[in-house]
């Protein structure tokens, strides 16, 4: 973020391969990440609040990437902050029911790209930091009036 636009510096995906051991997955993406934090140098980290409903396996395997990559921040000393989908939807989009193309659609146009960022979840990255851009600006001129 500079001044009042923002900017996209990079929007990707850590894929793994199919088939390939759980802990050797894990492996291969707590590596992927600590070589973008290196590289990146982020303020901070965010990452999505997790709920699941339905799929107890979908669920295990997520919340086992999740957790190496809240390890990854921790130990490059980040704060880390979630958000729920809802969260990011009123954030980026204004409504909290937002469709995915929506979200996507005003991720394009807030980032000034050509085109949306692929594959999905890299938009979704992106949305979550534009998120968390907004609101954290919100929560420190809250915090800065509360200490007056």
């Amino acid at each position: 973020k500079g001044g009042s636009g923002l900017e996209a510096v990079t929007a990707g995906v850590v894929r793994t391969q199919a088939g390939t051991p759980a802990a050797e997955r894990l492996l291969s993406l707590r590596r992927a990440l600590d070589t973008l934090l290196r590289e990146h140098r982020p303020d901070v980290f965010v990452i999505e609040r997790l709920f699941f409903n339905a799929n107890v396996r979908t669920a295990m395997a997520v919340g086992q990437a999740a957790g190496v990559a809240l390890l990854c921040a921790a130990e490059a000393g980040l704060e880390t902050c979630h958000y729920t989908p809802l969260e990011v939807k009123l954030s980026v989009v204004g409504v909290g029911r937002a469709s995915k193309a929506q979200v996507q659609a005003m991720v394009a146009a807030l980032l000034r790209l050509p085109q949306v960022p692929r594959p999905a979840d890299a938009a979704d990255a992106c949305a979550l930091a534009i998120c968390h851009l907004n609101r954290s600006g919100l929560a420190a001129a809250v915090a800065r009036a509360e200490r007056v």
